[in-house]
């Protein structure tokens, strides 16, 4: 086993739908056999280094929304394998028209059976970043239907300007509603099928219900940013935070180029 791998083509008019969306679904991109046996492993990871062990009735709204576990990369081989392949950054750069991504971390977001909603949110948030191009890859592993609580993006929502100070929480959930129901963006919900994927930039809002399946849902995030991305002024505690766990020794106005942020493509 190598790596993942895709011959998925990008057409203009996913870039072009990307770029005015925000994000983009994409079916197929991953062969379902080819993703079983990382699926398995990621799966393997949460459960050894998940630390989370209050019932969901204890837990805050964050915590019920998902178990949470990064930079898995670190931990496997394998999973290294997996968030290493050329041809899901390619997609990434190729959306975000730029010649080459890097690494800004992965991380694994397993909703249990019963988990809570995911509040409407924007990632970038609790990024120090310069600019905005970065980009999520949303990756199932398994079939992921309505009830399992699959993301729902709030199309066009990257250029709005308001609501950006929000971390995910309840003030989220019911701010950021309100706000896209006022400027009548159009919320994009479906399920997914095991090998789609879908890629959001990190200024787009975005948000999952409650999983009342009977199986968790099991997701896998890969977070790819332009290879020349300069490191901003963080903005908020959560940046701070983040600027020391995931570029150690950096400091606003250095490159994001430390040994966790390797060049994935080409």
């Amino acid at each position: 086993m190598t790596t993942i791998s895709s011959d998925y083509a990008l057409t203009d008019t996913e870039r072009l739908a990307f770029e005015r969306r925000g994000f983009q679904k994409l079916r197929g991109v991953i062969d379902p056999e080819e993703l079983r046996p990382f699926a398995d492993e990621i799966t393997d990871q949460v459960i050894r280094l998940n630390t989370q062990s209050l019932p969901l009735a204890e837990r805050d709204l964050y915590s019920r929304a998902f178990l949470q576990v990064t930079n898995l990369w670190r931990q496997s081989a394998l999973v290294e394998k997996f968030v290493r392949s050329t041809d899901l950054a390619r997609l990434a750069a190729d959306l975000l028209g730029v010649e080459s991504v890097r690494l800004y971390h992965d991380q694994a977001l397993y909703k249990e059976r019963g988990g809570g909603i995911t509040p409407w949110h924007a990632d970038q948030y609790y990024w120090p970043l310069s600019t905005d191009r970065a980009v999520t890859i949303w990756i199932p592993l398994q079939d992921t239907p309505l009830e399992a609580g699959p993301l729902s993006f709030a199309t066009g929502s990257h250029r709005f300007q308001y609501a950006r100070d929000l971390p995910i929480s309840a003030e989220s959930e019911q701010r950021i509603a309100e706000l896209m129901l006022e400027q009548q963006y159009a919320v994009d919900a479906g399920p997914y099928a095991l090998g789609d994927v879908s890629y959001h930039l990190g200024w787009t809002f975005h948000r999952a219900g409650e999983n009342t399946a009977d199986f968790a849902r099991r997701v896998m995030t890969i977070i790819y940013v332009d290879a020349g991305m300069v490191i901003g002024e963080p903005r908020n505690d959560n940046q701070v935070k983040d600027l020391a766990a995931w570029a150690p020794g950096r400091k606003p106005g250095d490159r994001l180029d430390t040994e966790l942020n390797p060049v994935l493509y080409p």
